[in-house]
């Protein structure tokens, strides 16, 4: 099993250390960095090597709202997912975060193996959507049965092959389970993936769940 290297940035330090004792017993997950400021965290992650795979983000810090820093860490270090923990349930929240490129959306009031699962998924597929997260997508979602366009509003097509994997990315299938599925390579299904990111201007898996449920290209479950 591949480890996978965590961070915590929130100011509560009783919930912090929570979530450090949780991290500390399962088996692949490793804490590498916690900080309860967002510039704290910034500062360390420039002097981290390597760096966390995964970071758990409070939306409410002392310096900075989450989505500020959220900002930063996808400028400076897109290479991190970001799992969002937070107290606020509103779907405008949701939705916006995870508009961001958060790739996870969590309250705090979630139990330990929610977490557990959404850092597992999101580490193997690139995101994590739970119920409230889909809900506020699918609320938010006003564009079905339109044109597709890419994200700076040039119509695009998309082949039967591309909305093909499309949907399966969308069910939460890795890029070596698609292969399997389809009869195709890996590296064939990861050049789809890669055209489906540059047609849609998509910079990550969550985005193109967040593209598909806008389109109302899929009706997914959840």
């Amino acid at each position: 099993m591949q480890t996978i290297n965590i961070a915590i940035i929130d100011d509560h330090l009783l919930f912090r250390q929570g979530l450090i004792s949780l991290i500390g017993n399962v088996a692949g997950f490793k804490l590498v960095m916690e900080a309860e400021t967002g510039k704290e965290l910034l500062e360390k992650l420039k002097q981290s090597d390597p760096l966390p795979d995964i970071i758990l983000l409070d939306m409410k810090l002392p310096d900075m709202i989450g989505m500020e820093l959220n900002h930063f860490l996808q400028k400076d270090f897109p290479s991190i997912k970001i799992i969002v923990l937070s107290i606020y349930g509103q779907e405008r929240f949701i939705y916006r975060m995870i508009e961001e490129d958060a790739c996870a959306y969590l309250l705090k009031n979630c139990d330990q193996r929610e977490l557990i699962t959404a850092i597992m998924t999101t580490s193997e597929v690139g995101f994590y959507f739970n119920y409230n997260a889909m809900k506020a997508m699918h609320s938010a979602g006003k564009y079905k049965n339109l044109p597709l366009r890419h994200v700076n509003n040039i119509p695009i097509e998309l082949t039967g092959r591309e909305k093909e994997i499309l949907r399966l990315i969308c069910s939460e299938l890795t890029n070596s389970e698609i292969a399997a599925q389809l009869f195709l390579s890996i590296r064939t299904v990861e050049g789809h993936r890669n055209n489906l990111l540059m047609k849609t201007g998509c910079k990550n898996t969550a985005g193109l769940v967040i593209f598909a449920i806008r389109h109302g290209m899929f009706e997914i479950n959840f």
